[in-house]
């Protein structure tokens, strides 16, 4: 039986959310894009709709997310989430806000929170601002992001500029006061004629007051920690059913890593692994002059992969990112690395690759599309976020996909180091 429905902007964004469902003892499935009528998902409490919609134009985003919004309606999903990053990664120009705008008109609803708080990852809000450990997101790397450059912390004045209705906050003081001061505060802001609320938590144990307080709400949307008190929701209403929810079926073959972000946390992850094991760079000056990554560089990467993980990356520090971004253009420049990742995922799998660790949330997207793969079943966590996954349609593989900003130092590795 279906209860919870979510729609999630971006591919790695959604198995961050499937992560802490499956933790929670939610039986979950993440979707690639808006499933068609064949796709069968029985036995599941959970369905993730993963989008590739974050950075494209608002009113795409907003289609998009519409047509997935119908799509679990019809499964019978009884509450929705529309889950974003935890950086909150969203220009003026939307998209954060005319989507949860356009969810909450199809669903007929006055009022929903938006809470992106992370706090395993160091995403608090404090007096509606965003914090990255200790400094405000503004001052954070996120401030130089090539896609969502995020200068602003202040959640109230971003999502300002992105919406028609009023934004209001529901303050640190109540929520630390516990569920039923947090229902009250929704109360007191829907009713002064705020439709958009966002919500103060620096701890889990808020993000689980704000869970229960919301078990009345039919869109919630935030990062992947506001589900945290939900499932207790449904539990107590003897909706989900007991057992593990983690499990995945055991994997094959060899293992071979992609890197397309340039985050911060994965330009250490690639430093790191380079200094144990083979690692391959995807030149994006060869790569726009038609030099990809087939061929004869693929064929000289095969011993490596067959000898043990091998990293091939087009992960950079910002500078040379801008530099490609101005002379190509920042859609061509990425365009150019997901479409290289892609094909070197087809030749790995075709080459009996049967273990993937993706890095990048639109890598991600890429890779799935090209290996065909039309949903994930979520299984354990590797670091916090991020959990191993087993395609449903497309070939049998093992995949770790782990948003840029995700992971420790030594996240490769212990990936690696304990595949289904």
């Amino acid at each position: 039986m279906l209860i919870l429905g979510a729609i999630a902007d971006d591919l790695t964004g959604a198995t961050d959310l499937c992560n802490t469902l499956v933790r929670e003892g939610m039986r979950t499935v993440q979707t690639i894009g808006v499933p068609d009528a064949t796709l069968d998902v029985p036995g599941v409490d959970a369905v993730v709709v993963a989008l590739k919609s974050r950075t494209i134009p608002a009113a795409d985003a907003v289609g998009q997310s519409l047509a997935a919004l119908s799509w679990l309606g019809r499964a019978g999903s009884r509450q929705f989430l529309f889950k974003y990053c935890s950086t909150f990664d969203s220009t003026d120009a939307g998209n954060i806000g005319p989507v949860a705008e356009a969810l909450l008109d199809a669903l007929d609803e006055r009022f929903t929170i938006y809470c992106p708080v992370f706090p395993e990852t160091g995403r608090t809000v404090f007096q509606g601002h965003l914090f990255v450990g200790d400094v405000l997101l503004s001052d954070s790397p996120m401030r130089d992001h090539p896609l969502t450059p995020m200068r602003d912390s202040s959640l109230v004045r971003v999502l300002e500029r992105q919406t028609r209705h009023r934004v209001g906050l529901v303050p640190l003081a109540a929520v630390e006061q516990g569920p039923a001061a947090i229902v009250k505060a929704f109360a007191d802001a829907r009713a002064s004629g705020v439709r958009h609320a966002i919500v103060d938590a620096i701890s889990d144990r808020h993000l689980r007051d704000i869970g229960a307080a919301s078990a009345e709400l039919k869109l919630i949307t935030g990062g992947s920690g506001i589900a945290r008190g939900l499932p207790a929701n449904y539990r107590k209403g003897a909706l989900l059913a007991t057992g593990a929810a983690d499990q995945l079926p055991p994997s094959h073959g060899h293992a071979a890593v992609l890197s397309g972000s340039c985050s911060a946390a994965t330009l250490r992850q690639v430093a790191r692994f380079q200094e144990r094991l083979p690692a391959l760079k995807l030149d994006p000056a060869e790569l726009a002059a038609g030099r990809g990554p087939g061929g004869r560089a693929m064929a000289g990467a095969r011993p490596r992969v067959a000898a043990g993980p091998v990293v091939f990356y087009a992960t950079a520090p910002p500078a040379p990112v801008a530099q490609a971004q101005a002379k190509r253009g920042r859609e061509r420049a990425a365009t150019l690395v997901e479409d290289a990742m892609a094909e070197i995922a087809r030749a790995l799998v075709g080459d009996g690759v049967g273990k993937l660790v993706v890095a990048g949330g639109e890598t991600s997207g890429a890779v799935v599309n090209a290996l065909g793969v039309r949903a994930l079943r979520i299984g354990p966590q590797i670091d916090p976020g991020v959990p191993w996954t087993s395609s449903v349609g497309g070939p049998d593989i093992a995949l770790a996909l782990k948003s840029g900003n995700f992971g420790g130092d030594d996240f490769f590795e212990k990936a690696l180091g304990c595949a289904p």
